[in-house]
């Protein structure tokens, strides 16, 4: 007992000592007979794990290292970062299944399918664990401890080792996230001391804006498992699709004053479309953890904190593909060495703990591999006659006059096997018309019939108020579809539809020449795309601001962009050629007009064409902004629209010359550190005719500085306030304050430039903050506004009903000869926000046809 004590002493100690020490392997993995034939980290690095954090591609060395020495191992690129950085994922099992790894998928995926896992026998059939690291790139503890477990699964001898690999498949991906990974190893590496400081406040424990946390773009991945819309999570689905893997974990870190945190999350926020037995079989694995850790006397807790609510976590999305998905939250030092309240810690500390629990993950998969088995069968079983009760049959979508909208949520669902029919039939649901060849179905007696639900159903009544994540992603409402569900006998009309297996192709219509001019809709999701390909050209152009018909019977809403051919800098044949370019690549169509004389609305040469300036946009960048909300106009402008952005650093804006930009914009973030150079530099630009973009919180500055004319609506209190409250209810209280992520209506001038290019009037708006303003008194100027505060979907704050429905959703004011627009919600968010990024494209591309007097 004595021994046993002084060990878990000296495991305690250990990790305050190893700065002056090599971290030898035996600290980290068992002590076990290991393949010499296989390198170990140090012989491949020249380091050993823990002396400093490794770098992305010190980590890809040391992965293809081992890949060509050991039989164990198949590695395949699955895509590249943005940064264009492998993906890479790690097949890993015995010899014997390598040579029939094919066989042991296929065998495994007929467990997710009813008919076929009806005869499956899973005896001898291996379980499937993906194991992954490091999604967020600060986060590096798990990303460092791969390579030892790794090295374990290659290397190792022992009988334990042995009847592992032949008894599962590891999906073994050695970091989620490889641009965050480098940019932080790079932060905590070049300011590393030779003597170790654990100083908090020291330079290396503090990463500058925008840390390592995030891609390329600034995107959380690990809340992008469900919309799907980065390249590491459209990598990493492919992977996960392929193979249905019975158990996921997803290593992370949390505050250094923690501990280790492994799944259950608290019951009560349990999403109620998980079924219980899931939460039975993580239990269970969590014991296996507790054992694990109480071994090396490491402290730990779990049903705290965490939730599995959200689909769209690494940890929650195998729970709606029956699987379980595994959170484990290690304590994050943030550099190699830091004082915490455990202590003075060292970064091999963390490590050894991620390396633990990966490896009790292994172990409980393989002793609990039928069970988990026969869960992934009975899961999708269950799925199917839950959905043959299901009065609903299917849901059904269009996106009128934008397939370009259509054919990226298609792109979505195919892309967690959900499978989609064309609608052949024009049909009437709703007092909704869905025509023919321009709709599609998504039928719900499929496998995915409960991950189909997750993505269509408003969710209104929840257990509890708290949430770690979003209350609410109804991705119809978040591509602004029509949509409806449908009966038996409407189903029946039309089930026959052609399944899709790719997302069909944009309508593109042939452009043909004109010596006069050519016309373009704006309705269409990649409208900016094509208008900022003319303008980077140097084209003129212009937008209607009222509507109108051509000689050939065809419709153009406001927003319309006029393509003049007189008077361009190309000749008529070139600019018809550019205009075939660009239409192909934006997928945009244009329309040839002989005259400019129309039988109805306003003519081309009318007044009501206004003409249009490029926005040439710059941003405001650094400490203070969210930058995640700034990575999303950068990804929606760069990506997906094809314009330069020029990003600014907060703290040297006094100096820019800002007469170089159209607009500028400030994302959701907390801007009182400007400085008073920097706010009169803004405020000079604004007066001399510049557009200012103002979002989430950036409006209380522009408010403050009497820069944006709005009137801040105060923080609404509780009925409760004043009145004493038991201590224990106090996270449940402020939980019930706060907006998680929820759907609410508005309505929208579409007769206003900023509602150019949509097809209603109502517009689902997401908010996931408290930032709440009135309407302008001006009657024009507020060209969105909130209808009720009770949501379409998700949690129901009362404390905050009444500000929501009279509040607005943007407002419009003069400043000089400028002009600042403010939204309150965010309508870029999370890049899957489709239904709304046309107000950000409008107030870039609009915001200087806005007459004065329309303006607040």
């Amino acid at each position: 007992m004595q021994k046993v004590l002084l060990s878990i002493f000296l495991v305690c100690c250990w990790a305050a000592v190893l700065p002056a020490q090599n971290i030898p392997l035996s600290y980290y993995l068992p002590s076990i007979d290991y393949d010499p034939a296989v390198p170990t980290p140090e012989q491949v690095l020249g380091f050993p794990i823990g002396k400093w954090h490794l770098t992305h591609d010190q980590l890809l060395l040391y992965v293809r290292a081992v890949a060509a020495k050991s039989d164990r191992i198949r590695l395949e690129e699955t895509g590249r970062t943005h940064e264009d950085r492998p993906l890479v994922i790690l097949y890993i099992t015995s010899p014997a299944n390598q040579g029939r790894l094919e066989e042991i998928r296929q065998q495994h995926l007929a467990l997710s399918d009813p008919e076929e896992s009806k005869k499956a026998d899973v005896s001898e059939m291996p379980a499937v664990v993906y194991q992954g690291f490091t999604i967020h790139g600060d986060e590096a503890s798990g990303a460092n401890a791969a390579p030892l477990v790794l090295y374990y699964l290659a290397a190792g001898r022992s009988e334990e080792v042995l009847k592992l690999l032949d008894h599962t498949v590891i999906l073994f991906d050695p970091c989620f996230n490889p641009d965050g990974m480098q940019r932080f190893a790079t932060w905590v590496n070049m300011n590393k001391s030779r003597n170790l400081v654990a100083d908090p406040q020291n330079r290396e424990l503090n990463q500058p804006w925008p840390g390592g946390r995030t891609n390329h773009y600034w995107f959380d991945l690990n809340r992008d498992w469900l919309p799907a819309q980065q390249p590491e999570s459209q990598a990493r689905l492919r992977v996960f699709q392929a193979w249905k893997p019975n158990i996921l974990t997803d290593h992370h870190e949390m505050g250094w004053n923690s501990t280790f945190f492994f799944q259950p999350g608290v019951p009560e926020r349990t999403n109620p479309l998980t079924p219980e037995r899931n939460q039975e079989l993580t239990a269970q694995i969590g014991q296996y953890h507790a054992a694990a850790l109480d071994a090396i006397g490491s402290l730990y807790f779990s049903q705290e904190n965490y939730d599995d609510f959200y689909y769209g976590k690494g940890s929650t999305y195998p729970d709606l593909n029956g699987g379980i998905g595994i959170l484990f939250e290690q304590a994050g030092l943030e550099g190699h060495l830091r004082e915490t309240a455990n202590g003075t810690l060292h970064f091999s500390f963390p490590i050894r703990n991620q390396v633990t629990t990966a490896l009790s993950t292994l172990k409980a998969a393989g002793e609990l591999r039928t069970e988990l088995l026969d869960y992934q069968r009975a899961f999708y079983q269950s799925g199917v006659e839950e959905a043959r009760t299901d009065k609903r049959k299917a849901f059904v979508f269009s996106a009128p006059g934008d397939p370009a909208r259509a054919r990226a949520f298609i792109e979505l669902l195919l892309r967690h096997q959900i499978r989609v029919q064309e609608v052949e039939t024009s049909l009437r649901v709703e007092e909704k018309t869905f025509e023919a060849c321009q709709s599609f179905a998504v039928p719900l007696e499929q496998p995915q019939y409960r991950l189909i639900r997750t993505l269509f159903e408003n969710v209104l009544e929840f257990r509890d108020s708290i949430f770690y994540d979003i209350s609410a992603w109804t991705l119809p409402l978040a591509f602004q579809l029509e949509y409806a569900s449908l009966d038996k006998g409407q189903w029946k009309d039309i089930r026959d539809g052609k399944v899709l297996s790719t997302a069909p192709p944009l309508p593109l219509q042939r452009v043909d020449y004109s010596a006069y001019a050519y016309l373009m809709h704006w309705s269409d999701y990649y409208a900016p795309k094509a208008l900022n390909l003319l303008q980077q050209k140097g084209i003129r152009t212009k937008v209607a601001t009222e509507p109108f018909g051509d000689a050939q019977g065809r419709t153009f809403e406001r927003g319309t962009i006029l393509v003049a051919v007189q008077n361009q800098d190309l000749t008529p044949a070139a600019l018809h050629e550019y205009i075939m370019r660009v239409s192909q690549e934006s997928g945009i169509s244009f329309y040839a007009v002989k005259s400019g004389l129309n039988p109805a609305g306003i003519d081309l040469g009318s007044n009501n064409f206004r003409p249009l300036e490029a926005p040439r946009p710059a941003m405001i960048t650094g400490e203070g902004v969210s930058s995640t909300d700034a990575g999303e106009i950068w990804h929606l402008l760069d990506q997906r629209y094809g314009m330069p952005l020029t990003m600014l650093d907060m703290n040297d804006m006094g100096r820019y010359d800002l007469s170089k930009y159209q607009t500028l914009i400030l994302a959701d973030g907390r801007y009182n550190n400007l400085s008073a150079g920097a706010t009169q530099n803004i405020r000079q630009w604004v007066q001399s005719g510049g557009t200012l973009i103002l979002l989430e919180n950036a409006v209380k500055w522009g408010a403050e500085q009497q820069l944006a004319k709005v009137k801040m609506l105060p923080e609404p209190k509780p009925d409760s306030a004043g009145m004493r409250r038991p201590y224990a209810d106090l996270q449940d209280d402020l939980g019930a304050k706060s907006i998680r992520g929820t759907i609410f209506p508005g309505q929208l001038d579409r007769t206003h430039p900023l509602g150019y290019g949509f097809s209603s009037d109502d517009l689902p708006l997401f908010r996931n903050n408290t930032v709440f303003f009135k309407a302008a008194e001006n009657p024009y100027a507020t060209p969105l506004l909130y209808t009720s505060g009770v949501p379409i979907s998700g949690f129901r704050s009362d404390v905050h009903q009444q500000n929501l429905s009279q509040s607005a959703g943007i407002v419009v004011s003069g400043f000089g000869r400028g002009r600042v627009i403010c939204m309150a919600q965010d309508p870029n968010f999370r890049a899957f926000w489709y239904g709304t990024n046309k107000l950000m494209a409008n107030a870039l591309f609009f915001g200087g046809v806005i007459e004065g007097r329309g303006m607040e």
